[in-house]
């Protein structure tokens, strides 16, 4: 049996890891983001309890719509892509969140920059330095 963790904790776990996480409940509403100083695209507070489709730009909008669609639908499982920004390869998948019944009840957004990942080569152990 899992421990509950307080939501203070899980924030902090959340802020940690080397990603932005956003997430949107069932209704489209942005309820969650990650916070931190090197977040790839920044948010603001106010961008809490807006709707998805208002956080970005209408030539986009039909093909948010779509995404959104297909992962509610089961359609699809995860939708990513990946852009060149300011010289860094970002990669930005969505996932379905579902509950322990398989309800659908939101989307997460996984934001990266990858730039670093793609120069790996060879292997490096734990506390190997260099």
């Amino acid at each position: 049996m899992l421990e509950k963790l307080s939501t203070e904790t899980l924030e902090v776990i959340f802020d940690t890891l080397p990603v932005d996480l956003t997430f949107v409940d069932d209704t489209d509403t942005v309820r969650y983001y990650s916070k931190g100083d090197k977040r790839i695209f920044r948010r603001t507070p106010a961008v809490i309890g807006r709707k998805v489709q208002d956080c970005h730009p209408q030539q986009s909008l039909h093909k948010v719509e779509q995404v959104v669609s297909e992962l509610k639908s089961g359609r699809r499982d995860v939708a990513e892509f990946w852009i060149d920004l300011k010289g860094r390869k970002i990669y930005i998948r969505y996932f379905p969140v579902k509950d322990k019944t398989g309800k659908y009840i939101g989307i997460l957004e996984v934001t990266q920059d990858i730039t670093d990942l793609q120069k790996i080569e060879g292997e490096k152990r734990l506390l190997d330095e260099g």
